[in-house]
């Protein structure tokens, strides 16, 4: 008979709770089953709380632990709570990457970028050059390592910085991949510079042979609608049916905003039917692009009537 998924992790929960002590290998691992983020946060902040010695001998976290708990409590935006773990992260993990060597184990190019990473998620960009310039030492850079360093310089819009991190990653023989691509394309697209965004676009298809996501496609309709493109973000659109590029709620999303905000209102219905021709299912955010509009318009009926279909389908509106 098989357990349940929410049966394991309360057995392994009980079965941490219950030992003298946890080591930071079995944290990350009862970090990793643990689905709920306030139980994680709470086995992460106490991994012994039952350990006498624990004020005498400060627990040694693993990287792996910190990566875990970030990202759970970032995609579940506890961000409170993730203030919590983020104030034991930077000099913790780096302290922890230090003392690798002495606990008989090697760095490799697996922990120097989940250290990257967590640094990355912390906004400590120059903690993240620091570790980089050491990172010849213990490996070889990866496309993984590249990405994040550009993708640290595009969240400061530093577009220079990212080329520079570009050019290196292949002066080093490191291949470019989608995500490297998608990163600086969402970093040019955030700074308006959308002719250069498609420029790129063009370019790693025909030199690089990758095809763009859906998250590039995203980025660039995003951008085109903001700046009142709306026919080139259409075409962009049907770009993405033509190529078989798995859709995206978001592409639809926007351009049903964009719609609105264009006086379009009577081609929002014909976009919603296309998009569920194609597979996509509205969610939280397409049903609110389309109540905010109606109620823009002042066709409170008609949005009304959204409201309803969005609780039909299982939506969950906003508070």
């Amino acid at each position: 008979m098989l357990i349940s998924v929410q049966l394991q992790q309360k057995y392994f929960y009980l079965k941490q709770m219950k030992m003298k002590k946890i080591s930071p290998f079995r944290l990350s691992s009862l970090l990793r089953l643990q689905k709920d983020p306030t139980k994680a946060l709470h086995l992460f902040l106490n991994p012994n709380p039952k350990d006498p010695n624990l004020n005498a001998k400060p627990f040694r976290y693993s990287l792996l632990s910190y990566d875990l708990i970030i990202s759970k409590l970032g995609k579940a935006k506890m961000f409170s709570e993730l203030e919590k773990g983020r104030a034991r992260l930077p000099h913790k993990a780096l302290q922890v990457f230090d003392e690798i060597p002495s606990s008989r184990c090697q760095r490799t190019i697996k922990s120097v970028n989940t250290l990257l990473n967590s640094l990355l998620m912390c906004r400590e960009f120059d903690k993240i050059r620091e570790v980089f310039s050491g990172t010849g030492k213990h490996a070889s850079p990866d496309a993984c390592t590249y990405n994040i360093l550009i993708n640290a310089c595009c969240m400061r819009s530093d577009l220079e910085g990212a080329w520079e991190v570009f050019d290196e990653m292949r002066r080093r023989g490191v291949d470019p991949n989608v995500v490297t691509f998608g990163t600086l394309i969402n970093g040019l697209c955030a700074i308006s510079k959308v002719d250069m965004a498609f420029s790129l676009k063009r370019r790693m298809e025909r030199d690089f042979k990758i095809r763009p996501n859906a998250h590039i496609y995203v980025a660039l309709v995003k951008r085109l609608c903001k700046v009142g493109d709306l026919n080139k973000a259409i075409e962009l659109k049907d770009e993405m049916l033509r190529k078989k590029v798995e859709l995206e709620p978001a592409v639809y999303s926007t351009l049903i905003s964009a719609f609105f905000k264009a006086g379009r209102k009577g081609e929002v219905s014909e976009l919603l039917e296309e998009m569920r021709r194609n597979g996509c299912k509205p969610d939280t955010v397409t049903y609110n692009a389309m109540i905010y509009g109606f109620c823009q318009e002042k066709e409170f009926d008609l949005a009304f009537a959204a409201l309803s279909e969005m609780e039909k389908e299982g939506c969950k509106p906003d508070d």
